[in-house]
């Protein structure tokens, strides 16, 4: 990664949240600060602690790769004085949701190599998953580049069709809110059993934490550590014939959330 970069530098259009998660875990790797441009309207104070001392600057001519990590909403104004490292061997690698490739292609030239991701907040904590799709010009050096940077903050997937992305955001992309308002109702489940509030947020925080852990760590799929779990009429099957109902459980509840979460994304790609 540090070849690539090194010498034409790395351009982060915004740096918030999500784009300093993932510049911090490209430092820590080994980037030379010095090889970083930032353009932010407000940007962060961290990045001084960072070593980052081009923010704002004169942008490098030729930059192996600029991360657009605005919201939708800026993107226009963002990408306009960009547009002359459109049609190069730029690459364009975008974090930002619900913007198709074919916005950038219109903004900076159809032969310009765009690279789209979908990562998702435990990228701050190195423990996301990022899914990417290339365009046409995007080359497999291009396409293993990105696919490094992002293994910074966690693992990557590569997917056979920009379509796919839509449903990745409806599964990982959101997927970490579905889980801490499992960890939200769990905790109020126990504390409408009786426990007080703090101990069943703190039993329910590490019992998702946990097994998700668990389930990351074995070679056993869920269903099996499921099953590992639960013995024959006993109060692990008792609350499980609640939650996996085909009429009213999880399993229905999941599959409208997720195509909810989907379709919503396909009307924001338009």
């Amino acid at each position: 990664m540090m070849n690539s970069i090194s010498g034409r530098g790395l351009v982060m259009l915004g740096c918030g949240k999500m784009g300093s998660a993932l510049l911090q875990g490209w430092l820590d790797n080994g980037l030379d600060p010095a090889e970083v441009w930032v353009r932010d309207p407000r940007p962060a104070p961290v990045l001084g602690d960072m070593g980052v001392t081009h923010v704002n600057d004169a942008l490098p001519a030729n930059p192996a790769v600029v991360i657009v990590a605005v919201k939708p909403q800026l993107m226009a104004d963002a990408l306009a004085d960009l547009t002359t490292l459109g049609d190069g061997d730029t690459m364009f690698l975008s974090v930002a949701a619900g913007v198709p490739i074919s916005s950038y292609e219109r903004a900076l030239g159809q032969n310009t190599p765009i690279v789209r991701a979908m990562p998702n907040t435990p990228a701050a904590i190195g423990r996301g998953i990022t899914a990417i799709i290339g365009n046409g010009v995007v080359t497999s050096a291009q396409l293993d580049l990105a696919e490094t940077l992002l293994s910074a903050v966690g693992q990557v997937v590569r997917l056979e069709a920009e379509a796919q992305l839509d449903a990745v955001t409806g599964v990982s992309g959101s997927g970490p809110a579905y889980v801490f308002h499992m960890i939200e109702a769990l905790a109020a489940a126990g504390e409408a059993e009786g426990l007080p509030r703090d101990l069943s947020v703190q039993l329910a925080t590490a019992t998702v934490a946990g097994a998700g852990a668990l389930a990351m760590a074995s070679d056993d799929s869920a269903a099996t550590l499921r099953e590992n779990v639960t013995s024959p009429n006993g109060t692990t099957a008792a609350g499980l014939a609640v939650l996996m109902s085909e009429t009213d459980g999880l399993p229905p509840l999941i599959r409208a959330t997720v195509a909810a979460a989907a379709s919503r994304s396909r009307e924001l790609g338009k």
